[in-house]
């Protein structure tokens, strides 16, 4: 091998060596340039121990909400608040910096005058009976009384018995609404009774109740919210069976013996003796404290009774009737219904008797009994007592 070329494969090998140191530098350097670019400074204020990590707030979706018809007129709207950092009530307090700024307390809140502390929470809610009713409620600002008069009168077409009840601006409790009086209302809820003794209401009464009371809305622009009508018409149909199993009348009859008659005008002093009062339906009533009748006493002839008897008036008998579901205390009221037909039948020489005109006999007045507990525990278990405000408008 010549001189030149040992030479040239000397160089050439220097070449390669240099070529191969050269690319090792540069990747080195392109490799701390990488790493300096995607790692987070040491400096980095929100990296230091004392400072707390940034946590996503939660997401709150857009949803619509039902108008707002509880709160006082002068409370104040909820206000949603920006995310921001913190540290948690039960985390380990972060250690001092030598740069950071010393803490400051916050000033106290300034004290809220008594006249503008919102109201919302004294407010009583609206007298809605929600086993027996419907409902349909507005707002305002402030709407006469005598907006409601046109809807007043419609809905009293719809076949079942309506309230109007509102609560006066300014006011702390609720009230009849009467569209002639000069009255503001901040809120008022229209209920519709569900059941009556002429059946479950029907969704053509409930909806046209809604259609009446959303066109009165809007054209005075009030807020309005009525309740479900699915819900509504099944509450119906319940409460509807539950009435029919219940809704039952008691007749005890005093009769002649034989082909007789009984005598009138001792029957009516008998009746006037006892504290029972003449209608004008010409049917005399024991009424209690409330004027409700306890059980009421009529003619079997279809003559009525009159304030007048002469005497030697007589008639095929007389009916004493007890309304189940309307009476409180309803066995105490049926046991003194017995003892006063027994005390009418023996002053007129008859027979007390069942409709079915059977003597009626201590065992079957027990049999009576019996069956009158067992329809007043299922008024309680439903939370219908005998003789409630619920019992009467039911069975009005």
């Amino acid at each position: 091998m010549s001189d030149l070329q040992i030479w040239l494969l000397a160089i050439g090998v220097f070449v390669v060596i240099a070529v191969l140191v050269y690319n090792t530098i540069q990747e080195r350097r392109f490799r701390k340039q990488a790493d300096a670019a995607f790692q987070m400074p040491l400096g980095d204020a929100l990296m230091q121990s004392g400072a707390a990590p940034y946590e996503r707030p939660e997401r709150i979706e857009p949803a619509l909400q039902e108008p707002v018809f509880d709160a006082a007129p002068d409370s104040a709207p909820e206000r949603h608040h920006e995310p921001h950092f913190s540290v948690g009530a039960d985390a380990a307090p972060a250690a001092a910096s030598p740069f950071a700024a010393p803490a400051v307390s916050p000033p106290p809140p300034a004290p809220v005058p008594p006249s503008v502390v919102p109201s919302a929470s004294v407010l009583p809610a609206a007298p809605y009976d929600e086993l027996i009713e419907y409902r349909v409620r507005l707002g305002s600002d402030g709407v006469s009384a005598n907006v409601f008069a046109d809807a007043f009168n419609q809905v009293r077409t719809l076949g079942k018995a309506v309230r109007w009840i509102g609560l006066p601006v300014g006011g702390t409790e609720w009230e009849d609404i009467q569209p002639w009086r000069e009255v503001l209302y901040q809120q008022a809820v229209v209920t519709m009774q569900l059941a009556d003794r002429n059946g479950a209401v029907q969704e053509d009464q409930l909806a046209a109740l809604c259609d009446t009371l959303q066109g009165l809305a809007q054209t005075h622009g009030l807020r309005i919210a009525c309740d479900d009508v699915v819900d509504a018409l099944e509450r119906a149909l319940a409460i509807d069976r539950f009435c029919v199993d219940v809704d039952v009348l008691i007749g005890l009859n005093v009769v002649a013996r034989g082909e007789g008659a009984v005598n009138l005008a001792r029957i009516v002093r008998e009746a006037e003796d006892s504290g029972m009062v003449l209608g004008v339906d010409g049917v005399f009533q024991l009424l209690d404290s409330r004027a409700e009748p306890l059980y009421v006493l009529c003619n079997h002839d279809a003559e009525p009774f009159t304030p007048e008897v002469i005497d030697g008036h007589t008639s095929q008998g007389v009916t004493l009737q007890f309304d189940v579901p309307r009476v409180p205390d309803g066995l105490k009221v049926f046991d003194s219904m017995v003892a006063f037909g027994r005390k009418l039948a023996n002053e007129v020489g008859g027979i007390l008797v069942d409709d079915n005109l059977r003597p009626l006999t201590d065992t079957g007045i027990e049999k009576i009994r019996t069956q009158l507990m067992q329809i007043y525990e299922r008024m309680e278990a439903r939370g219908v007592p005998s003789g409630s405000r619920r019992a009467l408008r039911l069975f009005a």
